[in-house]
């Protein structure tokens, strides 16, 4: 198959675009053509070692771990896909070696959901880890509830607009601290724009919720946790996504997992138009450095996505 891999730690120009084996099937993978995969930070961060202490890498890697698809053949004890079944997934190993940068992937079924109906194949890679991210680190990190005021740190990113979205949805009111570039992102999502600046951050929480906020979940790390983890009320609960400095802090550090009805109910959400999902940029797999370069410059209003036609 052709795919995008690399054989040692590097930034966009350690990838290789060529020829690898095809995936083995085991028994409850589910062996899946690739029409697109999304390029997360993750895998760059990855890809440059940074994760070296915390999960092995088998070389060559072949990076990713959105992606939507078509399954080709299921495993021999999966019975809950069929040839012909579109899909999506959040196809994470406990190591690095086997990603979604390919023609093929094979994925555990416990990755996998169905593709949402009203999603392009582009749109439905974007959605896994974003999506799983913020939903999970809602209902299980924060345990957010009908009627509280929720605060999204980097609200207009991929993990931050999804977790605006899903925040509406569970009945929060949400504030979401953006950059100016981002306001109007985050009040057509529904929420409540604040501006990340140092001199009027705090100020303007407080001024829109005097008595504190029940949640907040950062998505960017940085310099404006500190001052979010003041503006919780009392019994008020924090989480981040991106630095694990919020342990000092006496909140939780959240790692996405993969988890096949979670990401069932995403599919949902979609379906019924309660996610808006934007792409930013498609790059061909063979341009996948240059999707790795998009990713990090930042500063789009959607994801980056690389297709396999």
């Amino acid at each position: 198959m052709k795919a995008i891999s690399y054989r040692r730690y590097g930034g966009p120009e350690v990838l290789e675009y060529g020829e690898l084996p095809d995936p083995k099937v085991g028994p409850d993978e589910v062996l899946v053509r690739v029409r697109a995969a999304a390029v997360n930070p993750v895998d760059w961060k990855a890809q440059a070692g940074y994760l070296d202490g915390m999960i092995d890498a088998v070389f060559p890697v072949v990076p990713g771990w959105d992606v939507s698809g078509v399954v080709v053949r299921p495993g021999v004890s999966v019975t809950e896909w069929a040839e012909g079944d579109e899909v999506m997934g959040y196809v994470r190993e406990d190591f690095l070696a086997h990603g979604t940068f390919a023609e093929y992937v094979a994925a555990p079924v416990r990755t996998l959901a169905r593709k949402p109906r009203n999603l392009s194949f582009e749109e439905a890679a974007a959605l896994p880890l974003a999506g799983l991210t913020a939903y999970q680190a809602l209902r299980t990190a924060l345990s957010v509830r009908e009627g509280e005021t929720v605060l999204v740190l980097a609200a207009a990113g991929g993990v931050g607009s999804m977790a605006v979205q899903i925040a509406r949805h569970l009945g929060c009111r949400v504030l979401g601290a953006v950059r100016e570039s981002g306001r109007e992102r985050v009040t057509a999502l529904g929420g409540e724009p604040v501006l990340f600046d140092e001199q009027t951050f705090t100020r303007e929480v407080r001024e829109l919720a005097p008595q504190g906020v029940d949640a907040v979940l950062d998505t960017l790390g940085g310099p404006f946790l500190p001052h979010a983890a003041k503006l919780l009320a009392p019994g008020g609960r924090l989480a981040s996504v991106a630095d694990g400095e919020v342990l000092a802090l006496g909140g939780r550090y959240f790692w996405v997992r993969p988890d096949a009805a979670d990401l069932a109910a995403l599919a949902d959400l979609a379906d019924e138009g309660i996610l808006d999902i934007r792409v930013a940029k498609t790059f061909p797999l063979e341009r996948a450095a240059d999707a790795q370069r998009a990713n990090a410059e930042g500063g789009l209003q959607g994801k980056v996505v690389v297709t396999v036609p």
